[in-house]
């Protein structure tokens, strides 16, 4: 146990390191050039801590590793349940049935086609292709990380799904700008043609991370609120949707285990309360019961947590889990990003024009 007698003092320690990790990572990503890139503190947490983990690591006490895997288990799962903070329920209405569509069809069909992708394609075993998967159809590192507790899977696992979403989220980010210039704009003829509101929901529905999101519209210059509105809210409409596809993930891993011929007695229904949990705090959150201010302080302390969970499980990740991986983790990711830029268009457009 984490808190035993004999444990507690390094896991206590365990957990001030990994805080003292993040606190740094906080700070790094509000410096002005990588604020610039929308890089979060959550994906310079993993950095530094695998960065650590493949230089330093002999060098802290072994007694510290109950704190790691604390932060990187436990402190996790709080920091996703009070998530759901940064959404209300009426932000997903005021988006309209194409938002809440163009949110369903993506992260259903990305995270179907990711998981078949890697796992019978490329050969990848099915935990780390569900992580890629997840992080790629929901919310890029925070839904990696939501997902690994329901599949139990190894923090080497969830880094190298975490870089894949990391890597193609960026691309994402300056991509997407180029695309509106260059055939989305609103001048553009046919098939092409996107409004801003439109665009908004095309770039919500398919880019990675929530800081990508927000980023994406004030790159574009003279963009309209509309379309900076429209992605911020059917982003966090995907958001919401990780705690039933959490649990519809769960029910078919109970499924799929007995079906295998596993001891019916020795499965279990995996459930993760955390993401019950998310929307019920969403559902508070609707009510708007708490000023603002708090709020926001909240959300501030939930962004420092999701860091000090993403850095503990960079901190456990060594470069030689990765041997025998080979390419298959790149190929799968981009298959998914060329899914979600390409057929994310034109379910929008299909959307968008049938409602």
């Amino acid at each position: 146990m984490a808190f035993s007698p004999e444990n507690r003092s390094g896991t206590m320690s365990g957990i001030l390191f990994v805080a003292i990790f993040s606190a740094a990572a906080t700070y790094i990503a509000g410096l002005a050039p990588i604020h610039a890139l929308g890089l979060s503190p959550l994906v310079i947490g993993i950095v530094m801590g695998i960065f650590y983990a493949n230089t330093l690591h002999n060098h802290i006490p072994d007694a510290w590793d109950t704190g790691i895997t604390f932060s990187g288990k436990k402190i996790l799962r709080f920091a996703i349940v009070i998530y759901g903070f940064r959404i209300t329920f009426q932000q997903i209405m005021d988006v309209g049935l194409e938002g809440f569509l163009v949110s369903l069809i993506m992260l259903s069909t990305t995270f179907v086609f990711g998981s078949w992708l890697g796992n019978k394609v490329f050969g990848m075993e099915k935990d780390t292709s569900m992580l890629t998967a997840s992080g790629a159809s929901v919310c890029g590192a925070a839904a990696v990380l939501a997902t690994e507790p329901v599949l139990k899977a190894e923090g080497h696992k969830t880094a190298i799904a975490v870089s894949m979403v990391v890597l193609f989220g960026t691309i994402s980010m300056f991509l997407y700008p180029v695309l509106y210039s260059a055939i989305i704009e609103p001048a553009a003829k046919g098939f092409l043609h996107m409004t801003p509101s439109q665009f908004g929901i095309y770039v919500g529905g398919t880019i990675h991370e929530v800081a990508q999101v927000v980023a994406v519209p004030f790159s574009i210059p003279n963009a309209p609120i509309e379309m900076a509105n429209n992605a911020v809210i059917v982003k966090m409409t995907r958001v919401i949707m990780i705690a039933p596809m959490l649990i519809i993930l769960g029910i078919y891993l109970s499924y799929s285990a007995k079906k295998e011929g596993e001891n019916s007695n020795a499965v279990k229904l995996v459930i993760p309360w955390f993401a019950v949990y998310f929307i019920g705090v969403a559902g508070f959150n609707s009510f708007h019961l708490i000023p603002q201010n708090i709020v926001n302080i909240i959300n501030s302390i939930d962004t420092f947590l999701l860091t000090m969970a993403m850095t503990a499980l960079g901190m456990g990740t060594r470069f030689s889990k990765f041997k025998g991986l080979g390419l298959a983790p790149l190929y799968t990711a981009l298959g998914m990003f060329i899914w979600l830029v390409i057929g994310g268009f034109i379910v929008t457009k299909i959307v968008c024009g049938l409602i």
